[in-house]
């Protein structure tokens, strides 16, 4: 049986990455993604793009109840869908803060919601991976401090799911870069974006299909026995 994956923000750089990783590694990918063009663009064996906003909660149910309806079940979901916001504190408008915390934790947490019953009944050990940031913990980077909530809410959601369905056989992890080469380095000034890649200790960002291999790892067999971890991918560059 084919093992079925959804990938959100699938349009995106490291979406497209690591869903082109699963494929790579024999899984049926599902895409989810407000881009309904960037979708089309990757339309290939082996993928369907399902166009939903991951802001909505309702939208995010009746995807889930489609891909139930589709393929019968899910063996691994990809929480990878984020943005950051610039503003900084305390100037941050009230609508920003919510459209961080939205986008960056609320849609996983209902895509977690969902997805979860179709992993029932399915074969071997189920996945969700989380992609957080270094910037939930490191505070020697810039980022404003509404993305570094959203994205440590997110790794508190990953330990207790993982503790709670650890029996059930699903594994949730979350996947934690530093400064990787993907659309949202247009977000940042020419100067913060220099300094950051000047403190990566290989002297480069790193690339997306890096970040896909950690996802592939631990959707694979090798990654069954990894459980409620914030897994660091920072080129050493934290270490004290």
């Amino acid at each position: 049986m084919t093992r079925i994956a959804v990938v959100t923000g699938a349009a995106g750089g490291l979406g497209r990455a690591i869903a082109a990783q699963l494929r790579t590694d024999g899984l049926h990918v599902v895409g989810l993604d407000i881009d309904a063009p960037g979708l089309a663009s990757m339309a290939a064996e082996g993928f369907t793009g399902l166009v939903v906003d991951l802001t909505d909660a309702r939208a995010i149910a009746e995807t889930f109840a489609q891909i139930a309806r589709d393929h019968g079940g899910l063996d691994a979901l990809v929480n990878n869908a984020g943005t950051c916001f610039m503003s900084d504190f305390p100037n941050i408008p009230a609508s920003e803060l919510d459209r961080q915390m939205s986008i960056n934790f609320s849609g996983a947490f209902h895509c977690c919601q969902a997805a979860i019953p179709l992993m029932e009944g399915r074969a071997g050990v189920r996945k969700i991976v989380n992609i957080s940031s270094n910037g939930a913990y490191n505070f020697d980077v810039f980022d404003p401090p509404h993305y570094r909530a959203s994205k440590a809410a997110l790794d508190t959601l990953t330990k207790d799911l993982a503790r709670r369905y650890a029996r059930d056989k699903i594994a949730v992890n979350s996947i934690a870069p530093a400064m990787t080469e993907t659309p949202l380095f247009k977000v940042l000034t020419e100067d913060v974006l220099a300094r950051a890649i000047a403190a990566m200790p290989h002297g480069h960002a790193m690339q997306p299909s890096e970040i896909a291999a950690w996802v592939g790892f631990l959707i694979s067999p090798a990654g069954d026995i990894c459980s409620g971890n914030v897994i660091i991918l920072n080129q050493g560059r934290d270490v004290r």
